[in-house]
């Protein structure tokens, strides 16, 4: 199970992390936030230390009820990130995290190696066309609405049942335009309530008869520490459990804001695999 970034090939055989780098001031969790590049280099260093192997760089919030960013703002905002930390790091694979095709073509061009669409091309009606096009892998989302309508749209007939078939056309959509990587991503915390979303944990097998990788991104989300009652801050332990789950029912990619404990838990569960 390989995907291409521009020429290098990535085994998924053994899961890999995405560390996530958010250009913006009010991502929900504090300790991600990054907007003077002198700050995104050391944490970039920090992740790719640490065992990233992709680094995920969004300028738009897309948490519930995060006020809309403009199309210019979010361009510089995610454009000179890339810019700078590739003139570091040349060898970062960069994801970029958008929902717009236009930022997607932009990051590419630039040097990032992936698309990260949180909105399943729900958003902008000529990212499929667009991401085929620059032929890197795709993380395809499942949600619905907007970040300030999304916790409205919960209602489900079959929670399962319908992601899935929802997941099964977006991607026949794309194989028809010529995308070769897809990866899918079930959306944890988008148009899906606490209960729904340990719903998705505990069936995350069921997506295997897609036979794509799957990322999970589940750190330090309100579904952990609400269900905990503390705060984003006092959520890595609960996410590391929910971490490890994931790797269990067939997760490829986990998308973290805490790499080293991250590659911890994937050690683990490779030595697990083996003996």
């Amino acid at each position: 199970m390989t995907i291409n970034c521009k020429g290098k090939l990535i085994d998924l055989s053994i899961p890999k992390l995405m560390g996530i780098l958010n250009i913006t001031p009010d991502s929900f969790y504090e300790g991600s936030r990054f907007m003077e590049l002198d700050k995104i280099l050391a944490q970039t260093e920090k992740m790719l230390n640490d065992g990233a192997t992709f680094l995920d760089i969004g300028g738009h919030s897309t948490r519930p009820g995060a006020s809309p960013v403009n199309e210019e703002e979010e361009k510089n905002r995610v454009l000179p990130t890339i810019e700078g930390i590739l003139k570091h790091f040349p060898e970062a694979l960069i994801s970029v995290d958008t929902f717009r095709a236009s930022i997607a073509k932009e990051s590419i061009e630039l040097g990032a190696v992936m698309v990260n669409d949180v909105s399943g091309g729900d958003l902008d009606d000529k990212m499929f066309e667009t991401v085929a096009k620059l032929d890197v892998p795709y993380v395809l989302m499942h949600s619905r609405g907007t970040p300030e309508t999304m916790l409205q749209m919960t209602q489900y007939d079959d929670l399962i049942v319908d992601i899935l078939d929802d997941l099964q056309k977006k991607v026949h959509q794309l194989r028809q335009l010529g995308q070769k990587d897809i990866i899918i991503d079930l959306g944890f915390g988008f148009a899906k309530n606490i209960e729904q979303n340990y719903q998705l944990i505990n069936h995350l097998e069921d997506f295997s008869i897609m036979e794509l990788p799957m990322l999970v991104g589940v750190s330090r989300k309100s579904m952990i520490w609400r269900k905990l009652d503390i705060s984003p801050k006092d959520s890595l332990n609960g996410t590391t459990a929910l971490n490890m789950i994931a790797l269990m029912k067939g997760a490829k990619i986990l998308r973290v804001h805490d790499v080293k404990e991250a590659m911890e838990t994937v050690k683990i569960f490779e030595y697990c695999r083996a003996v």
